[in-house]
């Protein structure tokens, strides 16, 4: 069970770090969730907007903190 909690703490982590590189990216903010949502797509996950809209309010909490 361990290697694979350090799996996803892995994963996890990836995924917060490129949301968060994205989202302190010089674009507009529309071109940043379309550019989230066509990253997540390559990997498999489909979000609806309100999810995509969930997701971003979570992202920018934690990187207030």
């Amino acid at each position: 069970m361990k290697n694979l909690d350090i799996v996803l703490a892995v994963v996890g982590g990836a995924l917060v770090g490129a949301s968060l590189g994205l989202l302190f990216a010089p674009k507009k903010g529309e071109d940043l969730r379309d550019d989230i949502v066509d990253y997540l797509e390559s990997k498999g996950i489909r979000l609806k907007k309100a999810k995509l809209d969930r997701l971003v309010e979570e992202l920018q909490e934690v990187a207030k903190k």
